[in-house]
């Protein structure tokens, strides 16, 4: 039976795993060991703040609808202008609010003005 040699899959296998740590620092995007441990974490990284991401984006709308609000009208808060919304009827997710608020403020104050006749 021949002699069978893998040099060549390894080489590709090393590769593959170097080219992924790009941009890594020093011996994490050098040596094969030290990036195959880093592109591991990386990945894992990259799974967690994928849903991390979706909640850091919902936390800085919410920020910035409660400024808005609080910039128009100081007796409102948060709280009270999404319970105002659901009064009114107006359903928009805070995306497309936070998006108003900083884009369309004349629009946005509409809508806070309308909130504000509801819960009178």
């Amino acid at each position: 039976m021949s002699r069978v040699k893998s040099g060549v899959v390894t080489h590709a296998r090393h590769r593959k795993v170097v080219k992924a740590a790009k941009g890594h620092y020093g011996a994490r995007h050098r040596n094969f060991r030290t990036a195959a441990q880093s592109v591991d974490k990386a990945m894992q990284y990259a799974t967690r703040d994928r849903k991390v991401r979706k909640r850091t984006f919902r936390a800085l709308w919410i920020q910035r609808i409660n400024a808005a609000v609080r910039s128009l009208d100081e007796t409102m808060n948060y709280s009270k202008f999404i319970s105002g919304l659901s009064l009114v009827g107006i359903e928009m997710d805070r995306k497309v609010l936070a998006d108003l608020a900083v884009n369309e403020p004349d629009a946005f104050s509409i809508i806070v003005e309308r909130v504000k006749k509801a819960l009178v």
